[in-house]
């Protein structure tokens, strides 16, 4: 049997640990949606820059064209 004092200090510091956990869970939570809304983001941009891209290229004329 465990003696009275070192009881109350393991569930104390099960407590902390539960806790802690606790934090930890909510914080990668938080951290998952910032990486799903940051992956968004980038595709969107990646996205407007493919069409910028494109677009500034059909403006050129083409080499082809250039040669003589």
């Amino acid at each position: 049997m465990i003696p009275e004092a070192m009881r109350e200090r393991l569930a104390a510091r099960l407590a902390e640990l539960k806790e802690e956990f606790g934090k930890g869970t909510e914080k990668l939570g938080q951290l998952d949606e910032e990486t799903r809304v940051l992956r968004e983001t980038l595709l969107r941009i990646s996205g407007a820059i493919q069409v910028l891209t494109e677009e500034l290229e059909r403006d050129q004329p083409s080499e082809a064209a250039d040669a003589p």
